[in-house]
């Protein structure tokens, strides 16, 4: 006779044999994966940002009917191409790929007070570059004062997007960063790679552990309700690997385990202390070879247009909606409703990571 225990009647979803192998055997989503912590419509005004499966995600809310917010949109006349090559469009501000949980407590800071903002530049010849997104302004900023008014125009747009909307998602992207060790600014990359000049006395690599990701996102919460005490968060992990790692003796595929293992425990943790932030899991879903699907493009980073939609069902199912996409809702502006669609095709998302492997010296 078998004993009555804690196993005897936990649902499906708790074995593997009943949820992660037979999902893999059928194709079809894992049951109860996700069961979101708060409630979230399709008219809950929504921001994006982060790493480079953000850009994933927001295209993902578009095609599913909800309203992504862009709160940063691009002069009137733009056409697409030129828009998303100037960073509108793809994160629901023009600040580029945000990596670290550092950078985007740091964004926040100067949010909250502008005249806290480093004015650190990089010169690119008769132009300048903003060190925090080198890659917003193809060519530069022809001043150093146009720069300055392009990042306060960022910053009151995050803080009106933020206002406005009922939740943020971040996508938590790498521990690993660069930072100007006698002003604590926090760049977007190292300086040399993406513009500017290294100097090793100046600039000092840092990598985030869980300790410090735990920080930085309670103070990323705390600054996000001193603008909108509303405001919920929803936390994923790019699975996206690193393009390279500068940790000392480390090889990139240890780094990256490192990396994602500590954003994963980090952010699972956090959000178990807060009724109002949740976490998805997009990265538990890409990543585990239990379910036996082709996740990834050729160059093993990439995530493919199945493995995205793949993720966006779960996110449907858990919320209780059916269908992995519906017709696009009318929206006030038809060309960032295109932009937004383009400029996140698998094969086109902008990763500014990925430059570093130029420095690469070995060739196929």
């Amino acid at each position: 006779m078998s004993s009555v225990n804690p196993y005897s009647r936990l649902p499906r979803r708790a074995y593997w044999r009943t949820s992660v192998a037979r999902a893999a055997r059928t194709g079809t989503v894992l049951p109860g994966l996700w069961t979101p912590k708060f409630s979230l419509t399709r008219d809950d005004p929504i921001l994006t940002a982060g790493s480079c499966f953000a850009q994933h995600i927001s295209r993902a809310l578009v095609q599913a009917g909800f309203t992504w917010r862009q709160a940063e949109r691009p002069p009137h006349g733009l056409n697409d191409k030129t828009a998303r090559d100037f960073g509108y469009g793809i994160f629901s501000f023009r600040t580029g790929n945000i990596y670290t949980t550092r950078m985007l407590a740091q964004l926040l800071d100067w949010t909250l007070e502008p005249d806290s903002q480093d004015h650190e530049t990089w010169a690119d010849g008769d132009t300048h570059l903003d060190p925090i997104r080198p890659q917003i302004e193809p060519g530069g900023f022809e001043t150093i004062e146009e720069l300055f008014m392009a990042r306060r125009a960022t910053l009151s747009a995050i803080r009106r997007g933020v206002q406005e909307s009922s939740v943020f998602i971040f996508t938590l992207g790498l521990t690993e960063g660069w930072m100007n060790c006698r002003t604590g600014l926090r760049y977007a990359a190292c300086p040399g790679t993406m513009g500017g000049q290294f100097d090793a006395e100046l600039h000092r690599f840092e990598n985030l552990q869980y300790p410090d990701i735990l920080n930085d996102l309670d103070k990323i919460r705390t600054q996000l309700r001193q603008i909108n005490p509303a405001i919920r968060m929803l936390l994923t992990v790019s699975p996206v690997p690193l393009a390279a790692t500068a940790a000392a003796d480390s090889h990139v595929l240890t780094a990256t385990t490192h990396s994602k293992s500590v954003l994963r425990a980090a952010a699972g943790h956090f959000q178990s202390l807060h009724p109002d932030v949740d976490y998805f899991p997009s990265y538990e879903i890409v990543t585990n070879p239990g379910l036996n699907r082709q996740m990834f493009q050729d160059d093993r980073r990439s995530v493919t247009a199945d493995g995205v939609d793949y993720v966006m069902q779960h996110f449907l199912q858990g919320l209780g909606i059916d269908g992995p996409t519906v017709d696009l809702p009318d929206l006030q502006d038809s060309r960032i409703q295109d932009a937004v669609a383009k400029a996140t095709e698998a094969q086109d998302i902008i990763c500014e990571e990925i430059a570093l492997d130029r420095f690469n010296e070995d060739r196929d």
